[in-house]
């Protein structure tokens, strides 16, 4: 499969690298001029030029691809697209509509010369409506106006800041499983789609409990618990000797109580008729919330782990991410990988979480700004000569 991806930042160029790891030929179109803008972005003290530093938020969503540099309001910039979409199954794009209409890229535009083509669009707010022109990112489309701020602060005074491509990164592997339905369709049917992915409908996906209930009952919310008074003390966070936390995920109270009492090292509760029944359990539940902070304040993490270790239900650690690198769990699976950039600097990312027969992925670095411009254009029939013409316009890199 052949992709030819015309987009910038992360959320749909980070679905081109979730094709790339899934074995994809993704042939990354960039400006003439500096290339994917995020090439220049300063993120937390890490650039990507000198001294051997690593630009992660270039490598994240552009690892394994080609990248040919290309003017799209040049004619002939807009002709060397035009050959290359004609040897594609997929065109990737994350332009608005006015501008895929002035660098001509918009679907009739490359169904002209690839009509089974299959088109995707990802966007901030979707294809149609007012806003359809509006520029989108991450922390607007998806985490303010999508709800998802609102969701995660809850009653705090300061909004929870967003992270950095929280939603982009979703998005673009929700990009990539689109992309996949509509391929087999093409091979079933032999007709290509037009796929489109926001980043304002991920995250009304992403609240799916919240906008549903928000609409029964005249408009309620999700009833609101403290750690205090949690319906279900065998769901929540608590907080160890070396201040840190446990996390109980045990939604049947009623199968797990007796086992988790004994493992928290409270099996008097289990003789103490203020919980002695369900709604027994749920009128007294601060009291036994309360026995459980004690309980776990008593002892360390480590101590916890071995504690907890063989309790059939649910509970996990709050990790830090460099916690999550050396979790055994993702270095056994292979979540983590280790890669060097096209200079040959080493550094750690995570890959897409998808595998195919149990097949960890080892990514390849981000490529250099137009590094493959000669061999891609000459993989789709240019000769030497063409190129050559359409270094001399401006057209290419």
């Amino acid at each position: 499969m052949r992709v030819l991806e015309v987009a910038a930042w992360t959320f749909v160029p980070s679905a081109g690298a979730v094709l790339a790891e899934w074995g994809a030929e993704v042939i990354k179109v960039e400006p003439l001029a500096g290339g994917d803008p995020q090439r220049g972005l300063v993120t937390m003290g890490i650039v990507d030029e000198g001294g051997g530093s690593v630009n992660y938020m270039i490598e994240i969503p552009n690892r394994g691809k080609k990248s040919i540099g290309v003017d799209l309001l040049n004619p002939g910039g807009q002709e060397v697209v035009h050959e290359l979409a004609k040897t594609c199954d997929v065109f990737l794009t994350s332009y608005l509509p006015s501008r895929r209409k002035r660098m001509r890229i918009d679907v009739d535009d490359i169904r002209a010369v690839n009509p089974n083509i299959v088109y995707v669009r990802g966007s901030g707010h979707g294809p149609n409506g007012p806003d359809a022109d509006k520029p989108g990112y991450d922390g607007v489309s998806y985490w303010s106006r999508g709800g998802i701020v609102v969701a995660l602060t809850e009653d705090a005074e300061e909004l929870v800041r967003s992270r950095p491509a929280f939603g982009d990164l979703l998005g673009g592997m929700t990009i990539a499983g689109g992309i996949a339905a509509a391929l087999y369709k093409r091979a079933t049917t032999g007709e290509g789609s037009v796929v489109d992915v926001s980043l304002l409908g991920l995250a009304a996906w992403n609240l799916s409990p919240d906008i549903a209930v928000s609409q029964l009952h005249g408009g309620s919310a999700i009833p609101k618990f403290g750690h205090a008074d949690a319906p279900n003390p065998l769901v929540g966070n608590y907080r160890t000797k070396d201040g840190r936390y446990i996390t109980l995920m045990m939604l049947q109270m009623d199968r797990f109580f007796a086992e988790a009492m004994h493992a928290i090292g409270l099996p008097e509760v289990l003789d103490d008729p203020r919980f002695a029944d369900p709604a027994s359990r749920f009128e007294n539940r601060s009291a036994l919330i309360a026995m459980m902070d004690e309980a776990f304040a008593k002892r360390t993490l480590a101590e916890w782990r071995e504690a907890l270790a063989g309790l059939s239900g649910a509970w996990g650690v709050v990790q830090t991410p460099g916690e999550v690198c050396e979790d055994p769990a993702v270095t056994v699976n292979g979540y983590v990988a280790r890669t060097t950039t096209m200079n040959g600097v080493p550094y750690t990312i995570p890959v897409n979480p998808v595998q195919f027969d149990e097949q960890h992925v080892v990514p390849d670095g981000a490529p250099e700004h137009g590094q493959h411009t000669e061999e891609v254009l000459l993989d789709a029939g240019l000769s030497w000569e063409a190129i050559e013409r359409y270094k001399q316009m401006g057209a290419v890199l």
